[in-house]
């Protein structure tokens, strides 16, 4: 249990004195967490729209590759996003393997299905009666469409907090796409993996325990402005 304790200790030391590694791994952890979260958002909001109030034969297709790509292993997400940015491959010539950059193409990957797939299952509960009353009111598709996302605002942010999670806690596809490279690529997740195989088991609870702190915070913060908005809208709807 002395590395427990160990851990403990050197996680107040790290706090109180941090030291240049923890900063550049704070650096590239937030990093990868807001770019990869922004892209994600701002790619599966709109597909997640489209899987939730389209009706067509693919929208079935859609639901079922989302809500399976929820589960998909990082670690083959990683390795398939590193097969295609090595040198020779067919996107080598972005140099983006063994970057920051890469890393955070990787946890979009990872991250997209997560938010199109809670964003149709909360626009799918937003009552058809009240986009039904819209369309006859004679809204335009973007209008439903905006509507649809402001009601389901809440969902939203759910799928918002799970791709901020993701991205936080990822390791597999930060090592095999950014190399773990030390005051370049390595995040707080993947630090934890690389003091635990030097058998520094001291840091590595130190830094797990600033990365749960670090969730813990981002999380409370984003849920209290989740319940805010969940608070607004039934003040609305009585």
């Amino acid at each position: 249990m002395n590395f427990i304790e160990d851990g403990f200790r050197n996680a107040w030391e790290l706090l109180t004195h941090p030291d240049d590694r923890l900063w550049n791994v704070l650096e590239v952890t937030l990093q990868v967490a807001f770019w990869s979260t922004l892209l994600a958002l701002l790619l599966g909001l709109p597909l997640g729209l489209a899987l939730g109030l389209r009706r067509s034969r693919a929208r079935r297709a859609g639901l079922v590759l989302v809500n399976a790509g929820m589960g998909l292993p990082p670690v083959v997400v990683g390795l398939i996003v590193a097969l295609l940015l090595f040198r020779e491959a067919p996107f080598g010539f972005l140099d983006m393997i063994y970057t920051v950059r890469g890393v955070i193409l990787a946890q979009t990957v990872l991250s997209l299905p997560l938010v199109a797939a809670l964003t149709a299952a909360a626009v799918q509960a937003v009552p058809g009666a009240l986009l039904d009353q819209a369309r006859a009111l004679g809204a335009r598709r973007r209008q439903v469409w905006w509507l649809a996302l402001r009601e389901a605002r809440v969902g939203v942010f759910a799928a918002g907090i799970a791709a901020l999670g993701s991205s936080l806690s990822e390791v597999g596809a930060v090592v095999l796409v950014g190399g773990n490279i030390t005051g370049q690529t390595q995040t707080l997740a993947s630090a934890v993996l690389v003091e635990v195989s030097a058998g520094d088991y001291g840091r590595a609870v130190a830094l797990g325990l600033i990365l749960l702190g670090l969730i813990l915070v981002i999380a409370a913060v984003l849920t209290v402005a989740q319940q805010g908005q969940a608070r607004l809208a039934l003040r609305r709807a009585s």
